[in-house]
């Protein structure tokens, strides 16, 4: 697996286009889907067997995970140890988290269950940062064991970690003297074999997106920073423990402006300046400034970048990035999203009250925000005839229907796209991220398959090879997840 640990100077596979990801790769993005769309006809991947099937583009990921490593590189000093973790959350594939690991990308994870992926997936625990606000005792030790770097998110938790280092079931003790702040007994280390910090709700304010906004006065994540003596509170903590040496926060997400996300990094850094000046040395070493760079899901221009946000952090904090401190970035939509395509099979082509409707595969199971909140997470829709090839004719205003047995289980609506007929294929663009790895088991639909795609000109089946990373999900299976071995379980009478 490559080397995280750097600023950015080794690069393990070339870029696609520029380093900012932006209308350079567009039309090669474009390209390469149409191809594998046709493909995915040919090679018999859907068909009217397999009426839906989810695509990844691998030179696309390969891209993305190129253009984070080379945005960074730019503006930190030369030796910054930096940490690109991709938030396992936005696909957890095992397949996946494999491939942006050899891209130099560890993994940022929020669940025993994402552990796990990360773990299969030959993840290091050095490159590997837990964070989730219900953390529990059982998962806080699993991790210390292994040495994952752990962001605590509230004073319950971090006494906790206090109790698991003073008692010697997590790492093993230092040599600190007399017992730490809420361990009640036992010694505090001076150094944990887990990177171990706080996370700070910095309370910059959300975005366009209330349930994606994590930096509001009143988020559920993290120490609430502006709160009446929430800061003393943390300066006290870190004064108290040795081993804590990272800050982390988390502003940016789907709807949040780039200044926004800065502010936010910028208050951290602030009070790390303090804790260090408090502490009369420098004590924490790293700061993990989150993710959540947004998507354009409007076109295929790739914006902001993180080219951008990286100019924009250095002309904000430029004391982040002069190499006193490593760095920990956690981001996830933004490395997938616009390298997934949903193709689904129109099954019947009918009208209702003079619109058109082509019903698909493709709804609620697969697009769950989109279909419950249309307006803050529209998808493109790119049209294909029977054949795979891209359909032409006018555009003709008409609904994307999915298979899900409610009125409201729409793709997209009245949306102007060439007339649909039975037979044809529908695809959902930029569903690379958190729409077919995130499941929804409405009606009980199965699972889609997840085929990773892979260009080669003059090769067979269309010049596209495609490799499995998640299989479809059997009738069988969803018989067994339901429940299918225990069916007398509620049979109580004798």
């Amino acid at each position: 697996m490559a080397s995280v640990q750097h600023n950015g100077r080794d690069t393990p596979h070339g870029t696609d286009g520029s380093a900012d990801g932006g209308t350079a790769t567009a039309s090669g993005a474009a390209a390469r889907r149409d191809l594998a769309v046709r493909a995915a006809v040919a090679q018999g991947l859907i068909s009217e067997a397999e009426p839906v099937v989810a695509l990844l583009d691998v030179a696309g990921i390969r891209s993305s995970a190129a253009a984070l490593r080379t945005a960074f590189d730019e503006v930190t000093a030369p030796g910054t140890a930096v940490l690109h973790a991709f938030a396992v959350k936005a696909a957890p594939l095992v397949a996946v988290v494999r491939l942006l690991g050899e891209e130099g990308i560890g993994a940022e994870v929020a669940s025993p269950g994402e552990l796990a992926l990360a773990r299969a997936a030959g993840v290091r625990p050095e490159h590997t940062v837990l964070d989730s606000p219900a953390k529990t005792t059982a998962e806080l030790r699993e991790a210390l064991a292994l040495g994952i770097a752990v962001n605590a998110d509230n004073p319950q938790e971090l006494a906790r970690i206090d109790a698991l280092i003073g008692s010697g079931t997590g790492p093993g003790p230092g040599t600190g003297p007399g017992p730490g702040p809420g361990t009640g007994s036992g010694p505090a280390p001076d150094t944990a074999a887990s990177p171990l910090g706080l996370r700070i709700n910095a309370q910059v304010g959300g975005g366009s997106i209330g349930a994606l906004s994590t930096a509001t006065a009143t988020s559920k994540f993290g120490i609430a920073l502006r709160d009446e003596g929430a800061r003393a509170w943390v300066v006290q903590a870190y004064l108290d423990r040795p081993w804590l040496t990272r800050l982390h926060t988390h502003s940016g997400s789907q709807g949040v402006p780039l200044e926004r996300m800065a502010e936010g990094v910028r208050t951290v850094y602030e009070l790390a300046e303090e804790i260090n000046a408090a502490a009369g040395r420098r004590q924490i070493d790293t700061l993990d400034i989150g993710g959540g760079l947004p998507v354009n899901f409007t076109s295929d221009e790739e914006t902001p970048t993180y080219a951008e946000y990286a100019r924009l952090l250095r002309e904000t904090v430029p004391g982040l990035l002069d190499g006193r401190y490593g760095l920990v970035t956690e981001f996830g939509r933004s490395l997938l999203a616009r390298h997934g395509t949903v193709l689904a099979r129109v099954e019947y082509a009918k009208s209702a009250g003079g619109r058109p409707i082509a019903v698909t595969h493709a709804g609620a199971q697969v697009a769950t925000r989109t279909v419950y909140d249309p307006d803050s997470w529209p998808l493109r829709i790119a049209a294909y005839d029977a054949g795979g090839r891209p359909r032409t004719g006018p555009a003709v205003a008409q609904d994307i229907a999915g298979p899900a047995c409610f009125a409201g289980d729409l793709l997209a609506e009245n949306r102007p796209v060439p007339l649909l007929e039975q037979g044809d294929l529908v695809a959902a663009l930029d569903t690379g991220a958190y729409y077919f790895s995130n499941h929804y088991a409405y009606n009980s639909l199965a699972r889609p398959g997840v085929f990773g795609f892979m260009t080669a000109p003059g090769a067979a089946g269309g010049g596209v090879r495609f490799a499995t990373v998640r299989a479809a999900q059997t009738v069988a299976e969803i018989v067994t997840e339901s429940g299918g071995g225990y069916a007398d379980a509620l049979l109580l009478d004798d």
